[in-house]
């Protein structure tokens, strides 16, 4: 009898020490977490514990909706006015910021942090859509591809019309791609209008290759990544990202970027808090987080891009590697604002049809 009483005893104390382990529950009286949804492009990434610190901080869950390119992102948000499917939207850039002010899906909010911004990044004086972070749309190539086949890699947009160019160069499609339309307006810039159709009649006889988005493009079609294609459009930071995240070590980038005057366009991207956001006060401190140098310092190792935060320091490696354009290209917000429907209709006749 008192063996089998031991017995049970003993199994009660193994019951108990494998029984699973409950989480440690917060303080009475402590209310149930908020949900604050914040959609997004579908390249946007951010490192799990920094938006952990977010939520610890302000007893929130985030939820982050991924919503295509930032082109289509924006459109949902627009057909969805007045029912917001989020509190937050993020990703919008200044080659499409006119169009999403004109639909008025924003509401105004003057973040504090904005005093460590620099004013050519503000472009919104109602403060509506609040910069992030920022990036130069540029061409890059596979240096060795260019290398082993005795190519030079182009100095100027012009060059991409000679012959030893032909079937080399691979774009994004400007009418779903941000990348793309960045890059359609540096053509803009470079040649005006209507110059710039005559420079994509010369590309799409000299065998222009035209794909829906950056990833497609980069990671498909780009030599670098066993493709057939060795010129991309893509960003100024990208050789810096293929060293950082190399299988192997590398001494330099496989890749480069071409940064010629007026090659690159800088595009600019925002946050603004939706109208009839649900929880307007929880996003008003997203957007501040998202300011703050822990989000700015976090941006540039999981999106490609750079913080507009003046106080946010730089990974060395970028410092190294970046190419930075001395001359992007330009085209003022008015004129994106009045001709860009026009440009992207003008350039899909020219170029798809």
């Amino acid at each position: 009898m008192k063996k089998i009483l031991a017995l049970l005893i003993l199994l009660g104390v193994l019951a108990a020490a494998c029984a699973p382990k409950t989480a440690p529950q917060p303080p009475a009286g402590t209310p149930e977490p908020r949900t604050l949804t914040v959609m997004t492009h579908d390249s946007f990434d951010v490192s799990e514990e920094v938006v952990q610190s977010f939520e610890q901080a302000n007893n929130v869950t985030v939820t982050f909706l991924q919503a295509g390119d930032a082109g289509a992102a924006l459109n949902k948000v627009i057909l969805s006015k007045g029912n917001p499917p989020a509190d937050v939207f993020y990703g919008v850039d200044n080659t499409f910021l006119s169009r999403a002010l004109a639909e008025d899906i924003f509401q105004p909010y003057e973040s504090p942090l904005l005093a460590q911004v620099d004013d050519a990044f503000e472009l919104d004086p109602q403060h509506r859509a609040l910069p992030v972070d920022y990036g130069d749309v540029c061409l890059n190539y596979d240096v060795a591809w260019l290398e082993e086949h005795g190519v030079q890699p182009p100095a100027s947009l012009e060059d991409l019309l000679k012959p030893e160019y032909e079937d080399l160069l691979v774009v994004e499609n400007p009418a779903t791609s941000s990348p793309g339309l960045a890059f359609l307006l540096a053509t803009v810039g470079h040649f005006g209008d209507p110059g710039y159709l005559d420079f994509w009649r010369g590309l799409r006889k000299n065998g222009l290759k035209v794909v829906d988005g950056w990833e497609t493009a980069y990671y498909t079609e780009f030599t670098r990544w066993d493709g057939t294609r060795p010129i991309v459009v893509s960003y100024g930071s990208s050789p810096a990202f293929e060293v950082i995240y190399a299988e192997e070590p590398l001494d330099s980038p496989p890749t480069a970027a071409v940064t010629a005057s007026e090659t690159c366009f800088r595009q600019i991207e925002f946050v603004g808090i939706l109208r009839g956001a649900p929880h307007a006060d929880l996003a008003q401190k997203w957007v501040d987080f998202m300011l703050g140098t822990q989000f700015q310092e976090d941006m540039p190792l999981k999106m490609f891009v750079f913080p507009v935060n003046a106080q946010a320091q730089l990974d060395e490696t970028f410092v190294q590697y970046l190419a930075v354009p001395e001359k992007p290209a330009f085209v003022t917000p008015e004129d994106i604002a009045a001709h860009r429907e026009a440009w992207i209709e003008a350039w899909t006749e020219t170029v798809l049809r």
